[in-house]
């Protein structure tokens, strides 16, 4: 779309041709037209779309820009908006909100949106309760096939998906999972019954939302059936929106992974002083902890006196073991995020990588030895090959342990950061060093 076209129109008040235009736009295309608009502009631009499309649009935006945009709004263009969103999407929003905006919302719901609101809100947070949406169709196995066709014709006109119909006994426990394209190529005479095969996938609505992401993309499904204890099937999650959650939780990890606390919302609605404070915990907290190499450095300082050569190869070896130790721990991170690896094949991983770290400490330890003995002679040599090896090896052995470590705590294992891997090697690269050089240096 053509902003400055947009921008002309709301300018001239041309309403109708606005809203024509932005009737055949996709959700996500007008959404991102509204965050370049000024304040005022985004306003009026929202209240001349279609209420069909105001609801998608609403949902594509940060949770920044929809509060503002809730400011702005009349209740009764509040209330129009709520009831044009999909459950999961309200819920979403209210749970983000403050308690106070959250609980002026569910007063401009209706009756039946209100308790599903509520229902959804019930759930712990993050959890595939919360995530979820009731707008599934769902057959009892005693039906022909044609009889369901027909109930899915009545019902299917404003679910999320058809694709996928579930068959429920007559508690509405989840006996099976099927096709549309089943039920389209079967005899219509035919039971429900009699197609069923009972191999469904099915997850708790208590289960980590990230659950149903690993869930989805193992088996490749458009929507994955959340059911309770006793195997009600309460409602159902789709692709597009574990796609939403996937992206918040890799962004969630980038952020920890750099030391930086999550924003709420995204980059380009952030003020400057939200940034400041996002970032400067970790950095406080990182000074103090990099305290501990100067107070080595002072421990070893006739070590450090007796061979001034070796103050020339302290950043080598300390970034040298501080890069290893972020590759492995963001190898780690990674295969347990994707459900690559378990907390229970810990003691796998780092047998492996027990290897993987000597080979590297071996193989940059002859090339930090070459180094040495040109620059200091055999013993520097040995001393700056001798380190190298030792540093590469426990700092692999660091990235690769924290984040289990962290994992079995219920801490996120992204919180094993590249600052918090390096700043730590440091510390102890200094101390293997200078401990190397005073038993090599001693003996000569």
């Amino acid at each position: 779309m053509d902003l400055r076209n947009i921008e002309n129109l709301i300018e001239g008040k041309e309403w109708t041709r606005l809203r024509d235009l932005l009737r055949e736009e996709p959700a996500p295309e007008v959404a991102d037209v509204l965050l370049e608009l000024e304040k005022k502009a985004r306003v009026l631009l929202f209240r001349a779309l279609p209420r069909t499309l105001s609801g998608e649009v609403f949902s594509c935006l940060e949770t920044g820009t929809q509060n503002a945009l809730l400011v702005e709004l009349a209740d009764e263009e509040t209330r129009g908006l709520l009831a044009g969103m999909n459950p999961d999407d309200r819920a979403a929003l209210l749970s983000e909100l403050p308690g106070q905006a959250t609980q002026k919302l569910l007063n401009l719901l209706g009756k039946e949106d209100l308790e599903e609101v509520r229902w959804l809100l019930g759930y712990p947070e993050e959890s595939v309760g919360r995530t979820m949406t009731p707008d599934y169709v769902a057959v009892r196995p005693g039906w022909t096939v044609g009889r369901a066709l027909d109930h899915i014709r009545r019902q299917g006109i404003d679910r999320e998906t058809i694709n996928w119909v579930y068959v429920v006994d007559g508690s509405w426990r989840l006996l099976d999972a099927l096709t549309l394209r089943t039920f389209i190529v079967t005899d219509p005479e035919k039971t429900v019954e009699e197609i069923m095969d009972h191999a469904f996938v099915g997850i708790s609505v208590f289960e980590d939302r990230e659950e149903a992401v690993r869930a989805i993309q193992r088996h490749d499904l458009e929507a994955l059936p959340a059911v309770d204890e006793e195997g009600v099937l309460a409602g159902i999650v789709t692709v597009d929106d574990m796609m939403d959650v996937a992206e918040r939780e890799a962004t969630e990890d980038f952020h920890l992974y750099a030391a930086v606390r999550p924003l709420e919302s995204g980059y380009r609605e952030s003020s400057v002083w939200s940034l400041f404070a996002k970032r400067i915990p970790w950095l406080v907290i990182l000074v103090f902890v990099g305290l501990v190499s100067s107070g080595v450095i002072e421990a070893f300082e006739e070590t450090l006196a007796a061979a001034v050569a070796l103050a020339f190869f302290i950043p080598l070896l300390i970034d040298s073991g501080g890069n290893t130790g972020s590759q492995s721990a963001t190898l780690m991170v990674r295969a347990i995020a994707t459900g690559d690896l378990r907390l229970g094949q810990w003691a796998k991983a780092i047998t492996k990588e027990l290897a993987v770290g000597v080979s590297l400490g071996v193989a940059l330890g002859l090339a930090a030895a070459v180094l040495g003995i040109f620059r200091g002679g055999a013993e520097i040599g040995a001393i700056v090959g001798l380190t190298m090896v030792a540093i590469v090896f426990v700092a692999n052995l660091i990235g690769t342990i924290l984040p289990f470590a962290l994992s079995k705590l219920r801490l996120d294992p992204a919180v094993a950061s590249a600052p918090l891997i390096t700043t730590v090697v440091d510390a102890a690269g200094l101390i293997i060093y200078f401990s190397i050089a005073t038993a090599i240096l001693a003996t000569v």
